[in-house]
C-alpha cells in the first residue's frame, strides 16, 4: 500500500535501494578470509605434524617390509659366509647410508653386506622344521603333531633370541632399533642351527662338533652386530656394562642352541 504513494511536498522521498557499506563488507570479508585461512593452515600443520609424527614412529620401530627382501645370489652367499664365518669377514660391520628426501638413509642388503635382511632367516626356518621333520622320521618318530610342536617350538626360540636382544637394547637405554632390525639379527640363528641337525642325519657323532662351532659363531656374529652396529645410537654409554651385556649375549647362544638342536617329540628337552 505504500509503494504507490507518491513523494508528498516538502517531504524527502527515502531511497529504495539503499547503498552498501564498503567498508563494512570489506571488513568481513578479510576477516572471513583470515579465518578461514587461518584455520586452514593450522588445521594442515596439526594433520602434517601428526601424520609425519606416526610416520617416523612407523618407520622407526617397524621399518619397510620390502626392504629387507631385497636380495640377490650374491648378497645371500656372502652374508652365508659372514653368518657362519665370522672370523674371516675382514671388512667392517657398520651400515652404508645414503641420503634419500633430506635425510640419511641406509642402502638395501642387495647393497650393503652389513643390512639385515628377512629373506635369509625365514628360507632359514624353513629348512631347519624339514630337516626336524626329516629327522623325526629317521628315528620313526614322525606325526604331523610332532612336527607341528617343532614349528610351534622353533618360533617359541625365534621370540626369545628378539626378546634377549631387545631387552639388551632397552637395558643400556636405547630401544629405538626396527623391530624388524632385530627379528633379523634373531632369525639369522637358524642359518647355523641347520648344520647340526643336517649333521645328526648324516653322520651322528658330527653334531656334537657342528653344535659348539655354530654357537660360537652365532656369538661373535651377534657381539659383531650389536656392537658396531645396534649400539652405535645408545645414548647412555657404560663401558663395563656394555661388555658384560655383549658376554652373556654370546654365552646365552648355547643352552638356545642346544635346545632347539634336540629334535624329539618332547617338548622341553
Amino acid at each position: 500500500m505504500y509503494t504507490n504513494v507518491g513523494a508528498q511536498p516538502g517531504v524527502p522521498r527515502p531511497p529504495t535501494n539503499p547503498q552498501p557499506n564498503p567498508f563494512g563488507n570489506a571488513f568481513y570479508g578479510a576477516g572471513s578470509g583470515l579465518i578461514r585461512g587461518g584455520l586452514g593452515a593450522y588445521g594442515e600443520k596439526i594433520l602434517g605434524s601428526s601424520s609425519e609424527y606416526v610416520q617416523s614412529n612407523i618407520s622407526r620401530y617397524f621399518s619397510d617390509p620390502q626392504y629387507y627382501f631385497q636380495v640377490n645370489d650374491q648378497y645371500v652367499r656372502n652374508k652365508l659366509k659372514v653368518v657362519l664365518l665370522p672370523f674371516l669377514h675382514r671388512g667392517h660391520w657398520t651400515r652404508i647410508t645414503e641420503p634419500v628426501g633430506g635425510r640419511l638413509s641406509y642402502k638395501p642388503p642387495i647393497y650393503d653386506i652389513n643390512a639385515p635382511d628377512l629373506y635369509i632367516p625365514f628360507m632359514a626356518f624353513g629348512t631347519y622344521v624339514v630337516l626336524a621333520g626329516l629327522s623325526l622320521g629317521l628315528q620313526g618318530k614322525f606325526s604331523p603333531e610332532a612336527l607341528n610342536w617343532l614349528f610351534v617350538k622353533g618360533l617359541l626360540g625365534w621370540f626369545l633370541q628378539v626378546m634377549l636382544l631387545k631387552v639388551t637394547l632397552l637395558s643400556l637405554g636405547s630401544g629405538e632399533a626396527p623391530l624388524l632390525d632385530i627379528m633379523a639379527y634373531a632369525g639369522y640363528t637358524f642359518t647355523g642351527m641347520c648344520f647340526p641337525v643336517l649333521g645328526r642325519i648324516i653322520w651322528r657323532y658330527s653334531y656334537y662338533f657342528l653344535m659348539p662351532w655354530t654357537c660360537l659363531c652365532m656369538g661373535v656374529f651377534l657381539v659383531k652386530t650389536m656392537k658396531r652396529v645396534l649400539f652405535a645410537e645408545v645414548r647412555s654409554y657404560d663401558s663395563s656394562r656394555h661388555h658384560y651385556l655383549l658376554l652373556f649375549i654370546a654365552l646365552a647362544q648355547f643352552p638356545l642352541f642346544t635346545w632347539l638342536g634336540n629334535i624329539s617329540v618332547n617338548w622341553l628337552f
